[in-house]
């Protein structure tokens, strides 16, 4: 049941089951093959994203509750679309406990919950942390005295502290003043600065307010499906399968997806598609025993934006880049840099909590925090738990890829044995110990602590800090992204997109996602200045003279950013370059924000926006690169919806869409624009590439009816290449028995700079003449047609010919 493509969308309380449904005729239009949901069960109230599930037992409240759900899918059904759902099964949202049951019952009941055993939860650190409180350490009685005895609408008791509500076990209430019930309880309200140091449940990533599933447990596994498997049972026809949230942190992934797979099995039809969030680096591959069809594409999104790069750009953007922050550093070494730091200051928990694993250590393993403030409080160390710490720090910082997968592959724990004892040959002993016994007992609770960590400090450490510090070219600085390679050639993307139809033809590819850094469109433009890097760095040397930031790195990204996205306003581009400054955490950070700075860069894009002169020496540039950076978002988008794999539509990007890092880029979509736009397109309207972006509508469109129509054109791959002086500015290639053909423009400014295709032509397959363009609708009527003729209305073709 794999659909031709999908669209994704992001539900929420103002885009709701019902408005999803209103949608099937425009998606059935565009030629979608099925939607791809954000996450549909209950969550916590005013969710934007549905990724802190609350309760796994019904369909979220929000987004329309089980009436709007069955709409939903009856309407996909009438509009013959599919239905992926999204599914988070590493963790629940904690912030609201009150509507969480799960959590409620285990913060009342303790040990003696019936829900005890569904979360990992260390009971010997004592009653269970609930970083909340403000201010410090010091100050925590001062702020316990603040809470107040409550009761809800039906009597139910509670503790307020502020808009936090907590549970109390019933009958307590009246035992007592508030902070005297707060101390019977299982749980222990304290300062929200000592949750990275001292908190004693498994998280996602480092946010309190997700607490991490055992989902490992067959009894929590059937909980935590029930529902969604019955929507499944009870709609076969609709839906198509499931994508997996983040699988890295679980205990046991290859375990999971296996029991999931064989649950799926059981619905009545054909098998479901299967998909993982699981990043994988350059050369990686998933676990052979994964039964999934593929990942959600961020390794396609490297390679297809990374082919419109020019290379040539590298070595001045990188002298710029050194030159401007003073520093001349190579990508893995900040990468590494900021792992061990997270490892440090954020993760300080979870390192700890390994660390006392190790013999001779104590529990209270060291290591230093974000600030004083959140250091906790403790007796003195010894030199053996120091050092326990310290080799679980440098060995979890050192991992090449997310994780390990313990039998199956040890190849990346090998490598981070091998970088950290070249890093510190002082900690050979408990580094070799901890590799000794991860690879004799795979599955205890060391070797699997160690997987699940090290995903989390990656993921930390590369994509939340180390991307908002390097910043050569944020364009590389992306999800599933490496930045320390400038580009992706020709040939390296058609070794790529062979392999991916030679095993993995039914994983998803994508280009813009909910979590991406910056949209497909902010890339293409940025990968403009690899044509200009001279003409880039004069601006911006100029403008940063004009307006400094309170940091160098994140002027070079602060300036990207601006042009990527232009025009874009003040609110919006402050609230991104904020975020960015305390994720980059070199002059702030979340958990230790300095006012002055802060202040600086929230009012840096007012004072941009302000100068005159300046505004307009951007839109010149800007509109100087408007036409390439066009041609680059239709190559783009024509590659990934034409070449193999399943491609994913994300909302609103079927037209130029200029958004940054979320929740940028979750804001609501104009289907009345790309409605009617549409509509002109089917009478036959073939518009300009202009910034209204109706081309890249055509582009998409044609592209996903073709496969929606005619699926067998998109089985195999063949990579084509262009003949004569301008043959390096073309990628194309067939598919099928050779009836489908797909032409890209790349490198437009040097493509333009060479005066255009001049004699270069294109050898299309079969000797075949009767070819046209299924996005012009226009016949070719040569077999070796000349580029300039091929490519003279827009800057890609999708060819196909009669069987």
């Amino acid at each position: 049941m794999i659909p031709a493509s999908t669209y994704r969308m992001q539900l929420h309380a103002e885009q709701t089951f019902d408005d999803a449904a209103g949608l099937t005729d425009y998606l059935t239009a565009l030629g979608v093959g099925a939607l791809y949901a954000s996450p549909m069960l209950e969550s916590t109230p005013g969710s934007a994203h549905g990724y802190d599930v609350v309760d796994p037992s019904r369909a979220s409240t929000d987004r329309g509750g089980e009436d709007g759900r069955r709409r939903l899918v009856a309407a996909l059904r009438a509009a013959e679309l599919g239905l992926l759902v999204d599914i988070v099964p590493n963790h629940v949202g904690v912030s609201m406990p009150t509507v969480s049951p799960w959590w409620c019952d285990v913060l009342i009941h303790g040990r003696s919950s019936r829900y005890v055993n569904y979360f990992d939860i260390d009971w010997d650190a004592g009653p269970i942390m609930v970083p909340i409180l403000a201010g410090s350490a010091d100050e925590e009685p001062d702020e316990l005295a603040k809470l107040e005895l409550v009761r809800d609408v039906d009597g139910n008791p509670g503790l307020r502290y502020y808009e936090h509500l907590l549970p109390v076990a019933p009958g307590s209430a009246d035992e007592g003043a508030a902070a005297e019930v707060h101390d019977r309880q299982h749980y222990r309200l304290a300062s929200w600065l000592r949750g990275g140091s001292e908190l004693n449940y498994r998280r996602f990533f480092d946010i309190s307010t997700l607490a991490a599933l055992r989902v490992e447990d067959v009894g929590v596994f059937a909980d935590a499906h029930r529902e969604l498997l019955r929507w499944f049972h009870a709609d076969p026809d609709v839906h198509v399968g499931l994508r997996v949230d983040h699988p890295d942190g679980l205990t046991d992934p290859g375990g999971y997806l296996r029991a999931l797979r064989a649950a799926l099995r059981a619905v009545p039809g054909a098998d479901r598609w299967l998909l993982v969030e699981k990043i994988l680096g350059v050369g990686e591959a998933l676990p052979a025993s994964w039964p999934v069809d593929g990942t959600v594409g961020y390794e396609a999104l490297r390679e297809i934006c990374g082919v419109f790069l020019d290379p040539a750009g590298a070595g001045l953007l990188s002298q710029l880049a050194a030159e401007h922050t003073g520093q001349r550093l190579a990508a893995h070494t900040v990468e590494r840099a900021a792992r061990r730091e997270v490892a440090d200051t954020l993760l300080v928990a979870e390192v700890r909590r390994i660390a006392a694993l190790l013999p001779s250590t104590e529990a209270r393993s060291p290591g230093p925090s974000i600030s004083t403030e959140a250091r906790s409080p403790g007796p003195s160390i010894s030199t053996e738990a120091e050092k326990a710490f310290d080799a679980v720090a440098e060995l979890l910082s050192s991992f090449p890829v997310y994780r390990s997968y313990l039998p199956e592959r040890r190849d990346a724990l090998e490598v981070a044995v091998s970088v950290a004892l070249t890093n510190r040959p002082d900690l050979t002993s408990p580094i070799e110990d901890i590799y000794q016994r991860m690879v004799a007992e795979p599955t205890d609770e060391l070797a699997t602590r160690v997987q699940q960590t090290s995903g989390m400090v990656t993921a930390k450490g590369v994509e939340d800090t180390a991307f908002y510090r390097w910043n050569r070219l944020v364009a590389l600085n992306e999800v599933g992204g490496a930045p320390a390679r400038f580009g992706v050639s020709v040939a390296e993307f058609h070794a790529a997109a062979s392999a991916r139809e030679a095993s993995g033809p039914a994983g998803m590819t994508t280009l813009s996602t909910h979590d991406t850094k910056r949209s497909e469109d902010v890339r293409a433009r940025l990968a403009v200045l690899t044509e200009l890097p001279g003409e880039w760095a004069a601006l911006l040397r100029r403008w940063s003279a004009a307006h400094p930031l309170p940091e160098r790195s994140l002027e070079l990204l602060a300036w990207q950013n601006l042009v990527g996205a232009w025009p874009i306003p003040a609110d919006r581009l402050s609230s991104y370059l904020l975020k960015a400054a305390k994720e980059a955490k070199l002059v702030t950070s979340h958990l230790d924000p300095v006012a002055e700075v802060d202040s600086a860069i929230e009012q840096w894009p007012s004072s941009v926006l302000a100068d005159a002169s300046l505004v307009s020496e951007i839109e010149v540039f800007v509109d100087r690169i408007a036409s390439p950076a066009w041609s680059n978002s239709l190559g783009q988008k024509l590659l990934q919806l034409a070449g193999p794999g399943v491609p994913d539509v994300y909302q609103g990007t079927e037209l130029f869409e200029y958004s940054l890092v979320d929740p940028d880029n979750r804001r609501p979509v104009d289907f009345t624009v790309r409605r009617t736009l549409l509509e002109r397109l089917d009478e036959g309207w073939l518009p300009p590439v202009d910034a209204s972006g109706a081309a890249k509508l055509l582009v998409t469109a044609s592209a996903l009816r073709l496969r929606r129509y005619r699926p067998e054109m998109f089985a195999g791959y063949r990579p084509l290449v262009a003949d004569g002086d301008a043959a390096a500015h073309a990628v194309a290639f067939s598919r099928g028995r050779g009836e489908m053909v797909a032409v890209a423009t790349r490198l437009p400014v040097g493509l333009a700079a060479r005066n255009g295709w001049s004699d270069t032509v294109l050898a299309l397959p079969g000797g075949a003449d009767d070819w046209s363009d299924v996005v012009t609708g226009e016949s070719v009527g040569t077999a070796v047609p000349r580029l300039t003729d091929l490519l003279s209305r827009y800057p890609v073709a999708l060819l196909v010919r009669p069987v």
